[in-house]
């Protein structure tokens, strides 16, 4: 049984949710590909909702909606629990969009995303999405370029479910956090706990901090208040130790 099920999803978070703040739209990197129409319309469609801990914005078996972006928090992207341990195939970081491949073919989704911590989600209606398919040669090659780099992402998710080590896991997973297109928003400095990287990577918080130690004897990442700075991305992502 999952300690952090909730009852409300997607749905029914964001059917009860806010127009965007100018904030909000600050944070959305794909809005800069489109004209003047096309940005109006979305501005129009987009709806924004506060996720409490623990809650999920989809969930295996239901309907697509939406194409969600995370605008504040942390989310990760998982099998179903029902079946037995919890495989986390990602987390989402701040400027992420998730669940292209699931929108285009208007599928039931095939994975959970669940919040680690409050945060703030931004939907884009299914019809919206297909809409600027069809118009805008900027915003279809954003999603190009997205389905084409979260290809490489989970051909190495792949890749570090075969990874004994534990410090190359950690190293791995803290680069995707890092990955400029999916979190774009991010920075140098990722706001996460080691319990949340913990939750992410599948090891204990003990275990991640050793990791962590390790990284940042290497002069890979500087362990910060409240998070991480990347020092050394690339090194984080061939994960030579």
């Amino acid at each position: 049984m999952n300690p952090f099920a909730s009852t409300r999803s997607g749905s029914d978070i964001l059917g009860a949710a806010q127009p965007p703040q100018p904030a909000d739209l600050d944070g959305i990197p794909w809005l800069s590909t489109l004209d003047d129409e096309e940005r109006e319309r979305v501005k129009a469609a987009l709806v924004v909702g506060d996720i409490r801990p623990g809650e999920y914005i989809c969930r295996i078996g239901r309907p697509v909606t939406y194409w969600f972006g995370l605008l504040e928090g942390l989310l990760k992207m998982s099998n179903d629990d029902s079946q037995g341990a919890v495989i986390t195939f990602t987390g989402v970081a701040p400027g992420g969009w998730f669940g292209e491949g699931t929108v285009i073919k208007r599928e039931h989704y095939r994975y959970n995303i669940q919040a680690l911590r409050k945060s703030r989600v931004a939907g884009l209606p299914v019809d919206t999405f297909h809409w600027l398919l069809d118009r805008s040669l900027g915003f279809n090659r954003f999603v190009m370029n997205h389905l084409n780099e979260r290809l490489g992402q989970f051909i190495a998710a792949r890749e570090i479910d075969r990874i004994n080590n534990p410090d190359l896991r950690v190293a791995r997973n803290l680069a995707a956090l890092f990955h400029p297109l999916f979190a774009p928003n991010v920075g140098g400095v990722l706001r996460i706990t080691q319990q949340e990287l913990a939750y992410l990577v599948g090891l204990s918080r003990q275990r991640v901090n050793e990791a962590l130690n390790t990284l940042a004897a290497r002069g890979w990442i500087r362990v910060e208040y409240g998070g991480l700075r990347v020092l050394d991305l690339q090194a984080l992502r061939s994960g030579q130790l």
